[in-house]
């Protein structure tokens, strides 16, 4: 039933193991330049810690702090012992740079095999990775757990929908690896080609990157016929496979054996009850080129209470429901882009496709939201249309306290990513 005996380890056990790994890291860490200053500087070393709970003690990291040390500033080790970098694309600013040993990639590999067996891919599967490879970590992460898991894997890579359906096709691939928003891009591209979704080989896929809501999985299910599972994962913790969802499909367990997760309120910094939202915060436990302490993710998500029906002992996060750093402020209410999302998401004639605008009228900040409206909806009668409109803006404006304007357009019209979807623009800035 589980690809590791830790998987359904007793609590006491898991959290007595975590607080050994937090020693270890701590003694780690201090290798490193930054971390040797910080813990001289607040008297820390691992005779502090006595449990997993004592984290507490230790300071917050942020990205800030990871650009201060760019490049080499959290290395733990020489530079000959590392293999592999992974960094953001630092187009606005110095990016951020995780750098991996040998025995790092293993570790990573060996969690992300974990996570895919959690859903149900077994050796005997094929799985075709539709995701970016390179400085990206997630093409690389999956690729490289979907072998060490023994799959026959296809790094098909990103985009050449006719290329990626043939692949599948031909090699009977059984699980895809794809973000979601290109999901449901995908969905529409399979039926346009002739193919019925129903009819393809594919059974399981694994879907993250960016958030999204329960009505875009579903809506990928739907349009697929497929399971998707949900993960999370970010490259400060090594990519994906930090936290995966089980065949429950009822929230992601975070592999604590291998991470410390706390919820923090974003602006005390102290921890919240299990179920209340709060800010992600994340320690590795073995990594040993670049450990990273008490990591602010900006993730908004809970932990879910209870204990999971698949056996697993480690605890669940609830999908991520935005971030504390891309909070929209609009006429003084506070908006986040996954509340629009989960809102037009189930309403059914919403095709795949919306971005929410942001602009300037007089001095007024306002806000639009395009919608793509599926083809058979999008009649010449404009009163049905206007009624769609108004029905749109009415349950944004129950949800978001503000109302919108709702610009519908016909299917396939807003412009697609085969990356991360661009669900925000902000032209205010632009317009001052």
């Amino acid at each position: 039933m589980y690809f590791d005996k830790v998987e359904n380890l007793d609590r006491n056990e898991l959290e007595k193991l975590q607080a050994k790994r937090l020693k270890e890291t701590i003694e780690q860490a201090s290798n490193s330049p930054y971390y040797s200053d910080i813990f001289k500087k607040n008297n820390i070393d691992s005779s502090l810690i006595k449990t997993a709970d004592d984290i507490k003690k230790l300071p917050f990291t942020t990205k800030e702090d990871l650009r201060s040390q760019y490049p080499y500033g959290l290395l733990t080790k020489s530079l000959d012992e590392f293999v592999r970098l992974h960094a953001s694309s630092g187009t606005t600013g110095t990016p951020t740079a995780v750098f991996y040993t040998q025995k790092d990639l293993d570790t990573w590999a060996s969690l992300m095999a974990r996570s895919m067996y959690a859903v149900g891919v077994r050796r005997s599967d094929v799985l075709q990775n539709m995701s970016g490879y390179g400085l990206f970590t997630g093409g690389l992460g999956i690729h490289y757990g979907s072998e060490r898991l023994g799959c026959l894997t296809v790094p098909a890579g990103a985009g050449n929908t006719k290329r990626q359906i043939k692949l599948i096709r031909d090699f009977n691939v059984t699980a895809l690896h794809i973000i979601p928003s290109f999901a449901l891009y995908f969905a529409g591209k399979v039926k346009a080609e002739g193919y019925d979704p129903a009819e393809m080989p594919w059974k399981i896929a694994l879907i993250g990157a960016e958030p999204h809501t329960e009505h875009t999985r579903k809506k990928i299910e739907e349009m697929l016929h497929i399971k998707a599972y949900n993960s999370y994962g970010l490259s400060e913790m090594n990519g994906p496979g930090v936290a995966f969802e089980c065949t429950e499909q009822d929230g992601m367990h975070i592999w604590e054996d291998s991470f410390i997760a706390e919820i923090i309120d974003p602006e005390t910094g102290e921890h919240v009850p299990d179920g209340e939202i709060g800010e992600l915060v994340m320690t590795t436990l073995t990594r040993e080129g670049m450990p990273i302490i008490r990591y602010r993710t900006r993730d908004l998500t809970r932990f879910i209470p209870g204990k999971c029906k698949c056996g697993r002992t480690s605890r669940r996060i609830d999908r991520i429901a935005g971030r504390a750093d891309d909070m929209l402020i609009i006429k003084g209410v506070n908006i986040y882009p996954m509340q629009i999302e989960q809102i037009i998401m189930a309403i059914p004639e919403v095709g795949e496709n919306y971005l929410i605008e942001l602009y300037r009228d007089g001095f007024i900040d306002q806000i639009k939201v395009k919608v793509e409206i599926k083809d058979q909806y999008f009649v010449e009668d404009m009163r049905v249309l206007q009624g769609l409109q108004k029905l749109i803006a009415n349950k944004l404006r129950d949800e978001i306290l503000v109302t919108p304007k709702v610009e519908l357009v016909q299917h396939n019209s807003i412009e697609k990513s085969e990356g991360k979807a661009q669900r925000v623009i902000d032209t205010r800035e632009v317009e001052k």
